[in-house]
């Protein structure tokens, strides 16, 4: 398994017990943390996955809702709904390229969620990828 892969798990484990347990992102990660085997590279990456994110949380939110056709947050699994928050982030501040992005994306939901969580999460990203698209091809026109 890759370092960057490594910490996307790391990252949305602990996307998933910040919103489950409603605590601060600190506290979050002073609980995770210790029982947590990665290299210090690696929890350096999920830090700023999990840290931008949460960061983010209502502008991330905003963008997966509004490209989530039928779908409101609340009823989507709190993991796909962190794994869709992680991947936008990553979209939105470019940590990797977007197609890398959107397949971490769907393997995360193949190894987290059920069957069909990984065409949701495609299907999500993907628009989310052909809006944004249009906006910098738009800015680079102007």
């Amino acid at each position: 398994m890759t370092l960057r892969r490594k910490a996307r798990e790391l990252a949305l484990q602990l996307l998933y017990q910040w919103e489950v347990r409603g605590e601060s992102p600190e506290k979050v990660e002073e609980a995770f943390w210790p029982g947590a085997t990665a290299a210090a590279r690696t929890r350096e990456f999920a830090h700023r996955l999990f840290s931008g994110a949460v960061a983010a949380a209502p502008e991330l939110d905003a963008l997966v809702q509004g490209h989530a056709t039928n779908w409101r947050l609340e009823r989507m699994s709190a993991i796909d709904r962190n794994i869709l928050r992680l991947a936008a982030f990553e979209l939105k501040f470019a940590t990797a390229p977007p197609r890398v992005v959107v397949d971490e994306a769907v393997e995360l939901a193949k190894k987290f969620s059920d069957d069909a969580a990984p065409g949701f999460v495609n299907g999500v990203l993907d628009a989310i990828l052909k809006v944004e698209n249009r906006k910098i091809e738009t800015r680079i026109k102007e």
